[in-house]
Order: C-alpha cells, then structure tokens, then sequence
C-alpha cells in the first residue's frame, strides 16, 4: 500500500486513525501493532510471515539473555545476526546466484532487518535496553509509517515514546501539513522529473546527446532526493499523528560543500546506523590511519551492498570510500575553506555517483559517462529541436527542485506555519496531488526496492 494512493490517504488511514484517537492510551501500541500487520500484508503477502518470524525470534532471543553470562550472551547475538544477515543477503542476491528462481525482494526487509538487529546489539551492549513487552516491541518494528523504507530508528530512540506521547488534534494538524509537504514532493517532482529519465530509457542511452545525458542525469539526481525525502516527510508525518516525533532523514544534501558532508545530510538514519553498528566497533579512526581507511571500505561496500545485488552498487559504494578516503587524508580543509567551490564539486560527483548507482550494467555505465562527457559526444546525436522541447516540458519542474532543494520551503514553513494562507496552499497542492493520483500513473517509491 502506497503513501501516495487513494487507498491509503482515504481509506487506510482515516479508518485507522479514528480507532487509534478512540482507543485508551494504553491500549494504542496493540492498535498500531495490529493496523501495521494490516498494513504490511496488503503489500506483501508472500513474505508476510518473515517480519514476524522476526519479531518472535528476537523477543525470544533477547529474553533468553537477560541474566545469562557473557559467553551465553554472545552467542544468542551471534544466533540472531547470523538469521538477520543471511536472510537479507538472501533475498538481496539470490537471483543473481539462481537467475532462474525469480525470488522477490521482501518488501522494507533492508530498514526492518537493520532495526532490529541494532536492537539485539544494543540489548547486549547494555541489558537495560531489554523490552520484556512484546506489544511495545512489535509496535516499535512494524511501526507502518517507518516500516517499508524507513527512517531506519533504533529502539533505544524510541523507547520511551512507545511508552508514553502525546496524541491530540494539534499534532494531527502538524502531521497532515508535513505528509501533504512530502505528497507534493512525490507527486509534483519526483514522478514528473523521472518521467524525463524513462524516456531516455526508452530511446536507449547510446542514441542520447550530451545535452541530454546530462539532463537526465540531473532529472534522476532530483527524482531520486524528491521520491524519498517525499516518503520520509510523509513518515514523519504519520508519525506525528499518532504522538511519535520520528527524526529526519534528510538536510539539503544537495546544498552539501563536499562529499562528506553530503553523507551528512543524505539518508542521515542509514549513515548512522553504518557509523554505530558497523564502523565504531570495527574501531573507526582510533586504530591508526591504515585501520580507518579498511574500516572505511568495509563500511563502503557493504553501504553498496545493502543498496543492491548488481555490479553498479558495489561500484558505487568504492567510488563514495575513494572520494571519502581523498577529503578525509588530502582535500577535506581546502574544501572547507572554499565552500563555494566545495559546492559545485560536490554536485559534480553525485551526479556522477547517481548515474553509477542507476545504470545497472558496467557497460551501459562507461557509455553514459562518455556521453556526458567525452568531448566527442558533445555533437553525436544532437538535435537541438529534442533538447529543447524536454526543457520546454521539465523546465519549470526543474526550477521548483532547484528551489525546494535549498532551505527555502523549510523557512517558509517555519515562519508561517500558523497561517491560514499556507494552510490553503498546502490544501490546494493536497487535492492537486489526488487529482494526479486519478489521472497519472503513481510510481512506486525508488527506495522500495533496496
């Protein structure tokens, strides 16, 4: 079930949100916990019984630690990473291994998988993390706003809302203007821009000219941000209605001054996850300047990995460590120093990363980067009459993206949140988005298949 679907926005959500509002307080967790199985077996009945089989293992699991020695205690973490890990690698590269079996990818299994087993590394860093509640735990995973493609939060983090939050009309209110912010980001942007991209799909990357490349290179890179920080906003969003304040994924990426900072702002809950499970206690930078940038390139491929089974991700993910390893060791100062510069070059190489991360053959990677920018190619296939009518169609959708992706909606947002002219507005693009969910193709959310 789709955040941007008439089946969610008008049946799925009202529905549930009366019987949460109606619902005791202490009785809330069950209701989201039953109404996000719900939600979650509408989409994905296949696989539907591996995120409870999840459930149940790590609450046994993690029960059995609770007062057992060190060595017991390691080995029921050892048991459960070893079921999370070998089951999304599964699923994540099993049709590469057997072409033939055409296994799908269980839908939100990389964000589901990563939170919980956070959760079973934070039970055994520090006992009081345990939940002996199994309702607040399955509220807390199958949480639906967050389930399919996250933010991806520990429990740690959310712990203490599971048990008590506020859930009232102002909060509904805040939660409807964020969700509708982030349906325009969907369906005004993201799907409109990436229609540019499949039309170059369709003509073929090697009949494309340079003006061309370029552009869907840049209408993917906008596509990608408004796709998914539209799916986050709407999470965050729903999460407000129902008394949760879930953290933000996203801060201007795209107004980043280097690479590293870009991985600031980028998917923030998915870098900090590499950083506190993975990074720090393979030993991060304290072990000498040789152990970082190995740790790095751990964090790095399976960063890559995680993303996707073909050659185009692991590609992508040595491409960032490279760009990381260069600021962090050689260019990290002078890029700070000159944040303009820093800008532009920071642009430049995600892009470059974007197209890497979409283009799924090695080949077809060589040919696009040719075409963007082999001097050669500048003239090959150019016909000025294409060009133009794609910036006559993407034009303005490109101008709304460039400004949507500084600070200026948010700041107009903060300033005049109250006010009764933006309520208006966002209740016009509200019904603008529904209407281009009656008359234009809805398409999925990118990040559903990662």
């Amino acid at each position: 079930m789709l955040f941007s679907s008439e089946e969610f926005i008008f049946l799925f959500l009202p529905i549930f949100l009366l019987i949460y509002f109606l619902t005791p307080a202490r009785f809330r967790n069950l209701v989201l916990l039953l109404g996000s199985l719900w939600f979650y077996f509408t989409g994905e009945k296949r696989w539907f019984f591996l995120i409870i089989l999840s459930l149940v293992l790590h609450y046994v699991l993690t029960s059995l630690m609770q007062g057992r020695r060190d060595s017991v205690r390691r080995g029921l973490l050892a048991c459960m990473l070893v079921y999370d890990f070998s089951t999304l690698f599964f699923f994540k590269y099993v049709n590469m291994i057997f072409p033939e079996w055409e296994v799908s990818l269980p839908l939100g299994i990389s964000f589901y998988t990563f939170q919980i087993a956070a959760y079973a590394i934070d039970v055994y860093r520090r006992p009081e993390e345990y939940t002996g509640n199994f309702i607040n735990l399955g509220a807390f995973l199958t949480m639906f706003p967050k389930l399919i493609s996250g933010p991806i939060v520990p429990f740690k983090d959310m712990r203490r809302q599971l048990k008590r939050r506020k859930v009232n009309l102002e909060g509904l209110e805040e939660g409807l203007k964020v969700f509708t912010l982030g349906l325009a980001y969907k369906m005004l942007i993201a799907n409109i821009l990436g229609n540019l991209w499949h039309e170059i799909e369709v003509v073929g990357i090697e009949s494309i000219s340079m003006p061309m490349a370029w552009m869907g290179a840049i209408a993917f890179s906008l596509q990608l941000y408004f796709d998914f920080n539209g799916y986050s906003l709407m999470a965050i969003g729903v999460g407000r209605m129902l008394g949760f304040n879930l953290p933000r994924n996203f801060r201007q990426p795209y107004l980043a001054t280097s690479v590293t900072d870009f991985w600031r702002r980028w998917h923030i809950t998915l870098s900090s996850w590499f950083r506190d499970y993975l990074y720090i206690p393979l030993g991060g930078n304290r072990k000498g300047t040789a152990r970082t940038i190995l740790n790095l390139l751990v964090v790095w491929i399976f960063t890559g990995m995680w993303h996707g089974s073909t050659g185009n991700f692991l590609l992508w993910g040595i491409y960032y460590f490279v760009f990381l390893i260069i600021e962090k060791f050689i260019m990290g100062r002078f890029w700070e120093k000159h944040k303009g510069l820093g800008r532009i070059y920071t642009l430049l190489i995600v892009v470059v990363g974007w197209v890497i991360f979409n283009v799924e053959s090695l080949s077809g990677i060589g040919i696009y980067l040719k075409k963007m920018f082999a001097p050669g190619m500048a003239y090959l296939n150019s016909n000025p009459a294409v060009t133009l009518d794609a910036l006559k169609r993407y034009g303005i959708f490109f101008l709304i993206a460039a400004v949507c992706s500084t600070c200026f909606i948010e700041n107009i947002y903060r300033k005049y949140n109250k006010r009764l002219w933006l309520k208006l507005v966002l209740l016009a693009l509200f019904w603008i988005c529904v209407y281009r969910m009656a008359t234009a193709a809805s398409n999925p959310f990118l990040y559903f298949g990662f």
